[in-house]
């Protein structure tokens, strides 16, 4: 396989993630490939609002604010550290934060960023702590116009 120009990394800071990003790590050359960090804030999240326990539209509006600020400030953490990661290697780096469906926001960032490759971190494992979104393998495999490498779980 050559060498990506353009790796894209679905990184969101899960055990699978982290896989992926040492993967990719593998496979980038430095001043050779750009690795574009895509993190995408899956849709289930717009339905939190408490609304079974919260009693009163401000309330209501006070917690979705919280919640919005906890999600974004784990973002911002996640493409930072990933930034880091990539500067200490040399590797030139973007990013890419989108709220949206997984394998459609990920095959239209492919598209946008002309990714060579992309790189994904296996199905969380059965009983594993965390948030389990999973990713329409189906829908990324079927849309995508380039090789997905999908990294075991460690």
């Amino acid at each position: 396989m050559k060498t990506p120009l353009k790796l894209l990394l679905c990184h969101h800071g899960t055990t699978g993630a982290l896989a992926a990003e040492t993967l990719a790590y593998e496979i980038a050359l430095p001043g050779t490939t750009t690795l574009v960090h895509c993190l995408v804030v899956p849709k289930l999240w717009a339905g939190m609002q408490g609304d079974d326990w919260l009693n009163n539209a401000s309330t209501r509006d006070a917690f979705g604010n919280y919640l919005e600020g906890m999600l974004e400030g784990d973002a911002k953490r996640e493409l930072a550290a990933v930034a880091l990661r990539c500067k200490e290697r040399g590797l030139a780096h973007e990013s890419v934060m989108r709220y949206g469906d997984q394998a459609e926001t990920v095959l239209a960032i492919a598209g946008e960023t002309g990714a060579d490759l992309v790189v994904i971190g296996s199905p969380r494992k059965k009983g594993e702590e965390g948030l389990n979104s999973r990713m329409e393998l189906d829908k990324l495999v079927r849309g995508l116009k380039c090789p997905l490498l999908i990294a075991p779980h460690p």
